[in-house]
């Protein structure tokens, strides 16, 4: 499993996920402390291409040893990819959760929202 880690490059959004931007593109999954919380994840169930996704609101489900969770978008977009490997070992985002794990990449319908989110300071502050 992966040491605690926050990196300074992602934005983070309340609910545990973070983003990574680039351009008009930002790539999404849960953070260190999520996938802690949760457990090991056995289930992926990813959401289709072309759907939209909205900020602070649930796109998908995972299910973990403990739980079953929502995950929440951080920005609102159009899906333009899914981490299909995942669906096959939906464990990688415990081992991996800010590179392997990654579970979509959307096009920002609205890249002003991340002006909104958490940087990783300011996210860890909210953990302690």
């Amino acid at each position: 499993m992966a040491d605690a880690s926050y990196p300074d490059d992602l934005v983070y959004h309340p609910e545990h996920d973070w983003a990574r931007v680039e351009g008009e593109q930002a790539t999404f999954g849960i953070t260190w402390y999520a996938q802690d919380t949760l457990g090991e994840l056995v289930f992926f169930d990813p959401p289709y291409l072309g759907a939209q996704v909205s900020k602070d609101t649930s796109y998908m489900e995972v299910e973990s040893v403990k739980a079953v969770s929502d995950v929440f978008a951080p920005l609102s977009g159009e899906i333009v990819a899914v981490n299909e490997a995942l669906s096959e070992k939906p464990e990688t985002v415990n081992e991996d959760p800010y590179g392997e794990g990654w579970f979509i990449k959307v096009k920002l319908t609205d890249p002003s929202e991340t002006e909104s989110l958490l940087d990783a300071a300011a996210y860890q502050a909210m953990l302690d």
